[in-house]
């Protein structure tokens, strides 16, 4: 995992989060939506990278918390700054399913494009399923699996491991 942390530490110097931001908020506006987080819903977010579906859920839900989760910490410096304001957001610095986030159960778990980094995704799942209150929604994106031909070369390109898995596999 140190790997990925000092990856996401750098993309967080070098500006490049603001690009992750804009690339994934198609797919990740819809993604949230799904949530259906009400105004005093609870909300996590795992691998929240600068913050920005966090920052929706503060505003979503106004009389709810918004917690955010990465493993690198500069990227929850950089979620940190680009919150000012925000009483109902936080945001941590740990790596999932270890750390134990502040404000469950939640009502609405999110994370994009970081499951496929987990070691073990079975004690993974199993978190978020504790973390989450009856009734509560998951919504998990994912751009690397087995039918996306282009992806298949991010492990090396990045130098960095990850679980490959077929939609099925995903979706499991």
């Amino acid at each position: 995992m140190s790997k990925v942390v000092d990856l996401f530490d750098e993309w967080a110097r070098n500006g490049r989060a603001e690009g992750m931001e804009i690339g994934h908020a198609p797919a990740a506006r819809g993604a949230f939506e799904r949530l259906k987080l009400g105004p005093e819903g609870r909300y996590l977010d795992i691998g929240c990278g600068d913050g920005y579906t966090v920052r929706w859920a503060a505003a979503a839900a106004p009389k709810g918390r918004a917690v955010g989760l990465d493993a690198s910490a500069e990227m929850i410096a950089l979620a940190r700054r680009l919150s000012p304001g925000l009483s109902n957001a936080e945001f941590v610095t740990g790596g999932f399913p270890e750390t134990d986030p502040p404000g469950g159960p939640f009502d609405a778990i999110f994370s994009m494009e970081v499951f496929y980094y987990l070691a073990d995704l079975d004690a993974a799942m199993k978190r978020v399923h504790e973390l989450l209150r009856p009734g509560g929604r998951f919504v998990c994106v994912v751009d690397f699996y087995g039918e996306n031909k282009a992806s298949h070369s991010w492990p090396a390109d990045l130098g960095v491991p990850m679980t490959l898995l077929d939609a099925s596999g995903w979706a499991a």
